[in-house]
């Protein structure tokens, strides 16, 4: 139960930062609570309470970190991060990729400063927290966490390997296996499901589409997404795309997005000192123009690759699943719009985007069956 003269503090400070216009309120507040310590348990009480507001407006633990990272600095990520731990016991149970998401916090390194200052950056915070939009939710099962599979340990260190490579086409080499793998994997995930008493049905993760050129990575994780039977819808204001599908799939779509991220960035970087010797510095046109090259490319070459891997008799399974995601999809987001790709205005960096795409591309390998 709250104490009432602390209440009264916290109330103060809210009533004065969290909710007035005008351009000082945020020294006062921060004031008011620099100066009573007894009131910093009701503080953070409060600031617990905010965290499962924003779970109940459909929020998660990494969506939560990735929009203060985006909006605030790395001061109030440590503080969002500590609230969402402290407010675990006070939650229901969760799923395995919330877990995960929980394990992923930041942890804040020993280090003091002043009351005032901190009180700052929590209101700074809290105030942040207040205005949340409400998301879609993402109903993940309350299940046990289930050893990871010997295929994704090998697609992970697959992968790990392409992104390190300096080479080209061991690069390439290491991503077909990769996707290889995943396609296997995601077969054998729907047989298994198939056979099962009770079938298995689509869920949904968020994956941060983080600046500088959003679309063109949107486009990449789309492309991926498509490739591996997700959808995806991207919400630029807030930085992140939301990937329908069945959970082995969002896993691969989740290491390969990420895999593909590092080898274009890397690719990218190699291509710009030829640019540079030509008589050009480094632009923002031919970045732009790159990636985007190369989310169009990668996507030509995930979906022939895609048609090519499956036998005709495993199309109805494979078929019903992806009914099974579009319906899960349309009822997520029953209004969604197109949008076209902007700034891609440089032909060397199309050029180059492409080359680096058909590099990492996956080529087709035996027919699954």
């Amino acid at each position: 139960m709250s104490d009432p003269s602390t209440a009264g503090t916290v109330d103060r400070a809210f009533a004065a930062a969290l909710y007035a216009p005008a351009d000082d309120a945020l020294d006062t507040g921060a004031s008011i609570l620099a100066a009573d310590p007894a009131a910093d348990a009701e503080r953070d009480r409060r600031g617990r309470d905010f965290v499962a507001a924003a779970w109940r407006r459909g929020w998660q633990p990494a969506d939560l970190a990735r929009f203060v990272r985006r909006e605030l600095d790395g001061p109030h990520l440590n503080l969002v991060a500590a609230l969402i731990r402290a407010q675990v016991p006070d939650d229901r149970p969760r799923g395995p990729r919330w877990a995960a998401q929980l394990a992923a916090l930041p942890v804040e390194a020993p280090g003091g400063t002043d009351r005032f200052s901190h009180a700052t950056a929590v209101l700074e915070l809290y105030r942040l927290l207040l205005r949340l939009p409400a998301l879609e939710p993402l109903d993940e099962p309350a299940r046990a966490p289930r050893a990871e599979s010997r295929t994704l340990t090998r697609i992970r260190a697959l992968l790990a390997k392409a992104e390190a490579t300096a080479y080209p086409e061991e690069a390439e080499a290491l991503s077909a296996k990769a996707q290889e793998l995943m396609a296997r994997h995601s077969v054998d995930e729907a047989l298994l499901a198939a056979g099962a008493p009770a079938a298995d049905a689509p869920g949904a993760c968020r994956i941060g589409v983080e600046p500088p050129y959003e679309q063109a990575k949107a486009v990449l994780l789309d492309a991926v997404a498509t490739a591996n039977h997700c959808r995806a819808v991207w919400n630029e204001p807030l930085g992140f795309s939301t990937v329908v599908g069945f959970e082995a799939d969002l896993e691969a779509v989740e290491l390969l997005h990420t895999s593909l991220l590092v080898q274009a960035s890397t690719a990218m970087t190699r291509a710009e000192p030829a640019q540079r010797a030509g008589g050009r510095r480094r632009t923002k046109t031919f970045r732009q123009s790159f990636l985007a090259a190369y989310a169009h490319r990668i996507g030509t070459r995930l979906t022939a690759v895609a048609q090519a891997q499956v036998a005709e008799d495993l199309l109805p399974v494979l078929a019903t699943r992806d009914v099974a995601v579009t319906d899960h999809l349309d009822r997520m987001f029953p209004e969604t719009t197109t949008t076209r790709m902007r700034g891609v205005s440089d032909a060397a960096g199309w050029t180059e985007g492409s080359r680096a795409a058909d590099r990492a591309q996956v080529r087709s390998r035996p027919r699954l069956g």
